[in-house]
């Protein structure tokens, strides 16, 4: 059987595996861990789509106008439409497969998520990225017994096999055994975002390293909108990262707000009277840092959710309450909770066309390593739905360019000697610039001399991981440079302004082994529509 491969086991990757399945061809689904440590298990707040079940009249329309606003319009109009329409249809087959998410008698309960008029995103208390891979892992597995589905967990991709201009395979390390494997056939890459770059400030694993995407990137595949790193408002310090504390917060009533001469203001109800806390994730982040640093203002921001009503804690938020008192050691439902912006997800990543395809014929992206959907800013609840529907589209162009009938084997290249370690993060001299350079307000100048910085340190390096690393995060570092205007999740304060005219497009970055390349690349028109 002709397999395609799946680097990932997260929401991407079991979307992609159960729709190859379901069509009966083959796959192989590799990932360094189970799908049960999965980054999208960690996944919170819910799933987005214009069900109308709560008698709003929404539409799937107005879904798309949200998602495109919010991304300042920088998304892939066609890409960004058929995910808004194909959204109900994906939520319905969730369900179908046994997502337990809150039910009412019409559908899904639907709850108010930022950049959103309307509810629109369906949940699991704030447990929905468990509840949707439980049900995914689930379906995958009855594939695995017919053989369809081959597993290849504590599996970690090295580089890709590339000929001329195609993708014709994987080269993969064995984690326990140290064999080296080729895995032959087409690539999907479902691999997560880029944690490692910024160890402690993310409240995404760094098990999620960007290695994959900092692998291909180094074989000339193009990733895009790299600057675009989005930090989640409310998040709060602990061990070795940052724990989220879900939109879903502010969605049922949550209030941000600071000491203003000694009194709580209420900034974000004040300065956005129509969407008040709930405003897209980049300007409330913004705003939190501006109001922290007024001189009649205290450094610390406050959520409060002292006000909400009992049964929201026993129905939809049990689950955020204990985590709180878990790991903050403090009970959100009767004293209000510091927090600060944390790193949260990246919205640039592969360069990828409205059919997930790469810059590389046979490779293909999806979920959050790929750039795609979201734009210069992601809407939540609009993360889970990407990653579950650009997997099944991904998949699909796949299967539709599956021409080579031939077997496609797995070889082995060289037998190991037993467990392999891979340091996990950059190194921490490397981590301390980008982070220095790439916070929510930036300049020419912090981004000039964080790159030469991290070219000294890329030259010095002889691990090749982290060597690859650096050379990723240099183009990070190239992309915020060369977008000189501000946007969305990135905010230059020596341009303050967004330029329309200039860099209302696509920043598309490639390396050829010796340089990085940064261009500006035009946003396909919507079909049927004038520019």
């Amino acid at each position: 059987m002709n397999r395609i491969n799946i680097i990932g086991a997260g929401l991407a990757g079991l979307s992609a595996a159960l729709t190859i399945a379901k069509a009966g061809k083959g796959c192989r689904l590799i990932s360094p861990m189970s799908s049960e440590r999965a980054q999208s298990v960690m996944a919170e707040g819910g799933i987005n789509a214009a069900l109308n079940t709560m008698g709003e009249d929404d539409t799937p329309q107005e879904h798309y106008a949200d998602t495109m606003k919010g991304g300042v319009y920088l998304a892939d109009p066609n890409a960004v439409y058929r995910l808004c329409t194909e959204a109900p249809a994906t939520v319905s087959e969730l369900c179908n497969l046994g997502a337990a998410l809150r039910m009412q008698k019409n559908g899904p309960v639907l709850r108010n998520f930022g950049g959103q008029k309307k509810k629109r995103t369906a949940y699991a208390k704030s447990s929905t990225g468990k509840i949707l891979m439980t049900a995914l892992t689930d379906a995958v597995r009855r594939y695995e017994v017919q053989g369809l589905i081959e597993r290849y967990t504590h599996h970690r991709m090295e580089e890709l096999c590339i000929s001329g201009e195609t993708c014709t395979g994987v080269k993969v390390l064995d984690l326990y055994s140290g064999d080296r494997l080729l895995c032959s056939g087409p690539v999907i890459l479902a691999c997560g975002g880029m944690n490692s770059l910024f160890p402690g400030l993310t409240t995404g694993t760094v098990v999620n390293t960007g290695d994959a995407a900092a692998a291909a990137f180094c074989q000339g595949v193009a990733l895009a909108n790299l600057e675009f790193i989005q930090y989640h408002p409310t998040t709060a310090a602990i061990a070795g990262k940052r724990c989220l504390i879900s939109e879903a917060a502010r969605g049922e009533g949550g209030r941000l707000y600071v000491l203003k001469n000694a009194k709580p203001w209420y900034f974000m109800e004040e300065k956005y009277p129509e969407y008040g806390n709930l405003m897209p994730r980049d300007v409330v982040s913004r705003e939190m840092e501006l109001v922290r640093h007024l001189p009649e203002c205290s450094d610390t921001v406050y959520l409060d959710m002292t006000e909400l009503q009992q049964e929201v804690w026993k129905t939809k938020l049990t689950d955020l309450r204990e985590e709180c008192m878990e790991l903050l050691g403090k009970d959100p439902s009767t004293e209000a909770l510091e927090v600060s912006p944390g790193i949260h997800y990246f919205m640039g990543g592969i360069y990828v066309d409205e059919q997930h395809r790469c810059s590389k014929r046979s490779l293909y992206a999806a979920g959050e390593c790929a750039c795609q959907y979201h734009g210069a800013n992601r809407l939540g609840g609009n993360s889970m739905l990407g990653a579950v529907y650009g997997g099944k589209r991904a998949a699909m162009t796949a299967m539709e360019e599956l021409t080579d009938a031939r077997e496609n084997a797995v070889d082995i290249i060289s037998r190991g000697s037993g467990p392999c370690f891979v340091e996990p993060t950059v190194q921490e001299e490397a981590a301390v610039i980008l982070r220095n350079a790439l916070g929510i307000f930036r300049t020419g100048e912090q981004l000039t001399e964080a790159l030469d910085k991290l070219k000294e340190l890329t030259n010095k390096e002889q691990c090749t991981y982290q060597k690859k690393r650096l050379i990723l995060g240099q183009a990070v570092l190239m992309s915020a440079l060369n977008r000189c205007e501000s946007r969305g999740a990135h905010t230059r304060t020596d341009f303050p302004d967004k330029n329309d005219s200039v860099f209302r497009k696509t920043s598309k970055i490639v390396f050829d082994g010796e340089k990085i390349a940064v261009s500006l690349e035009e946003i396909p028109v919507r079909r049927g529509e004038n520019a």
